[in-house]
């Protein structure tokens, strides 16, 4: 998939070396259920494991033209019967890669593959409730908000309460349109 500045490849890998080193820094984590010490094999086994299960998709985002991997998207929940995937984690690694609109654009393409390619019929995202680039960014998108999940999410042993949002095929299209 491709869009203006960025390439959005399937995962392999090779890019597990890339996000051991991302996933270390608290620019990355910060907003995201990541517990602190994770190391290259954390990360290597969780590659395997979610490439193994039909529920799970990873993809990497590159930069054009060199196809330099900047960030990540990583899907779950897939589930064919009700036509419904969560994308649980999304982000630009590189600080210097921000605020670009590298992520809206990833976020487009991966909103194109789940409702034209696997032709599902909800998707939700959530974020911690303080991650208010996030909010912007979702709700600019046309992501609508469900409600706060409290202590849905634990980092580093703590519980973490995070705001549900969804879009469904329909408003997607619309959005196409507006």
């Amino acid at each position: 998939m491709e869009s203006k500045n960025i390439f959005l490849r399937e995962t392999n890998f090779e890019d597990c070396k890339y996000f051991a080193e991302w996933e270390c820094r608290p620019e990355v984590t910060e907003f995201f259920t990541i517990n602190e010490g994770r190391n290259y094999e954390d990360i290597v086994t969780e590659y395997v494991r979610y490439n193994l299960d039909p529920t799970k998709k990873q993809f990497t985002i590159t930069l054009k033209p060199e196809d330099k991997p900047i960030g990540r998207i990583y899907l779950s929940r897939i589930n064919r019967h009700e036509d419904s995937l969560d994308i649980t984690r999304i982000y630009i690694a590189d600080v210097d890669n921000r605020n670009k609109g590298y992520g809206e654009e990833a976020l487009r393409l991966v909103l194109e593959y789940a409702f034209i390619d696997l032709h599902m019929e909800r998707v939700t995202i959530d974020h911690f409730e303080k991650n208010k680039a996030a909010a912007y960014l979702y709700d600019k998108i046309g992501f609508k908000n469900e409600g706060l999940m409290r202590n849905a999410g634990k980092k580093d042993g703590k519980y973490v309460n995070l705001q549900l949002k969804s879009m469904l095929r329909a408003e997607y299209y619309n959005k196409l349109h507006d």
